[in-house]
């Protein structure tokens, strides 16, 4: 056997028992990875009571009523962050294929006095040519790791808004790396946004999201939408979209907005049935419906550079508390579901990111440069007042919180401090902190959960959040349950999709020389039928 006839064997031995085995597995995998991973909106009967929540979603995707479906079904994400240019070198940006050098030499050899000066740039170009080729491989790496990041978090939105079915869709802040870029890097990565990574979503249309503050939310009934809300992507703002509240300017909320959607605003979503059980008999109807608030929380705290746009968030709040909030408060026909950025306070050890502030030096005018949480009083106010917990037995608001932020991840629920006497005695109690924030609800007072959406960066999983909604007829009020479905770090991406171009690759060299072996068959034939005639 030749040396040719045998790489020839062990090429096709290679791609018939190993690549192409390995490369349907793996791709099967990654393109149904929420199958695999048992991902779907929980129900109403989802265990411990009933089912798991994907056969209700595979059910759906085969046409069979297999369980009933929450009416609310929410897939959210967290912060993407996407990065461009300003991740590249300066030079390297501005240099054509990443050679700094080659920027200016057709403009040095244009200006060049005679020949022999042009001749002398050229070889210093090259010369400076061969000099960069490090630093163009660099920026060409992270230029294909940009690529590659796009879709890799396209790969999640497109991957499980398929599998998962949602009637809504939100990204919880941090949809971009940086405030500080300029308008055209700006408006070069919400193209990427919507174009690449959200292809197939849209903004939320201006109508309902802007100059909100002093509009009440517009009423919808769920399911009638012709599917309109589940193409649409609802945007928070966070801190790397438009600053934290020290460097919030009323030009980065501006360009934000446009491209993006509003900042403050909401919307009711009622179920198309509507009843009477709790209204009094002089009074209006009481229907079940979500209230669901999108609400800027990075400028709630002080000192903010912008007064106006801190004012706008608080004329939004009590806009809210006036008149969305104020009708029924104590109903529990109505459930309150609030998108925002920061997460609320919370004491060390709770969470990975423990509370903390830094401010802007005076000469920045002295705002707030960073923090992780909102302040104990900015997060009394949306407890106390938009949520009602410490209003008494029977006062409070049913709801939950969906926050970003804290690329790892929370789940945690809130809920007024007892007291070291109380029955049950409750341990977690404070004297210091009117709220405790434990993983577990109390069994004895009512509770607010509050859900911390972990990243959907490669570095974190690539994950997402399901949360469902629905109206418990037995309890009399509204139920919610969460899920988290992690596609995998960005190298199974990336590992999965270099095979299947191997196995391409592998592929084409086997049946290439498969056809050619075949063709120098044929003309050993030819002629030697050509000898015989000659005979």
């Amino acid at each position: 056997m030749s040396v040719s006839s045998a790489l020839h064997y062990s090429l096709r031995f290679l791609l018939l028992h190993a690549l192409i085995p390995l490369s349907v597995l793996l791709t099967t995998w990654l393109y149904l990875y929420p199958v695999f991973n048992l991902c779907g909106f929980p129900s109403p009967s989802s265990p411990p009571n009933g089912h798991f929540p994907f056969l209700s979603t595979l059910a759906q995707h085969l046409h069979y009523q297999y369980d009933e479906l929450a009416p609310f079904r929410l897939l959210v994400f967290g912060d993407p962050q996407l990065e461009g240019d300003t991740s590249l070198p300066a030079d390297g940006r501005e240099g054509l294929l990443g050679f700094p050098s080659l920027g200016s030499l057709i403009s040095r050899v244009w200006e060049a006095d005679n020949l022999a000066a042009a001749g002398a740039v050229v070889t210093s170009g090259l010369r400076s040519f061969v000099e960069d080729i490090p630093h163009a491989a660099f920026v060409a790496r992270k230029r294909l790791d940009l690529l590659g990041n796009d879709y890799y978090l396209a790969h999640i939105y497109r991957t499980l808004h398929w599998w998962s079915r949602p009637t809504h869709v939100a990204v919880l802040g941090d949809l971009l790396g940086s405030q500080w870029i300029d308008d055209d890097e700006f408006e070069r990565r919400g193209e990427r946004f919507w174009g690449r990574v959200f292809r197939g979503g849209r903004k939320v249309e201006d109508d309902l999201t802007m100059g909100r503050e002093e509009a009440v939310g517009r009423a919808e009934v769920l399911g009638e939408d012709g599917g309109a809300w589940s193409e649409r992507v609802g945007c928070v703002v966070g801190n790397h979209d438009a600053g934290y509240a020290g460097d919030m300017t009323e030009e980065r909320i501006e360009r934000f907005e446009r491209v993006f959607g509003g900042v403050n605003w909401d919307v009711h979503f009622r179920l198309p049935e509507t009843t009477n059980t709790t209204a009094p008999s002089s009074g209006p109807s009481e229907p079940r419906e979500i209230h669901l608030i999108t609400l800027n929380s990075l400028n709630l705290d002080t000192p903010a550079l912008s007064p106006l746009l801190q004012t706008n968030t608080y004329a939004f709040l009590n806009r809210l508390l006036d008149s969305s909030l104020a009708p029924w408060p104590t109903n529990r026909n109505h459930f309150t579901i609030l998108l925002t950025h920061l997460p609320l306070y919370k004491p060390p050890g709770v969470c990975v990111d423990a509370p903390f502030f830094s401010f802007h030096d005076e000469a920045m005018g002295g705002g707030i440069r960073e923090q992780n949480h909102l302040s104990e009083g900015s997060s009394r106010i949306l407890l106390e007042e938009v949520f009602r917990l410490s209003k008494g037995e029977g006062e409070e608001r049913n709801g939950v919180v969906l926050t970003g932020h804290d690329h790892e991840g929370c789940d945690v629920y809130h809920y007024p401090s007892l007291g070291p006497s109380s029955d049950p005695p409750d341990p977690s109690s404070r004297p210091d902190h009117p709220w405790n924030v434990t993983t577990k609800p109390h069994p004895a007072v009512p509770s607010l959960r509050e859900i911390t959406v972990r990243s959907m960066m490669g570095s974190y999983g690539g994950n997402a959040g399901l949360l469902s909604v629905w109206f418990n007829d037995e309890s009399g009020e509204w139920a919610c349950e969460y899920q988290d479905c992690a596609l995998g770090v960005q190298h199974w991406w990336w590992g999965v999709h270099i095979l299947d171009l191997v196995t391409v690759g592998v592929g084409g060299i086997v049946l290439g020389r498969r056809g050619t072996g075949r063709r120098k068959r044929k003309g050993k034939r030819g002629r030697g039928r050509g000898r015989r005639g000659k005979g």
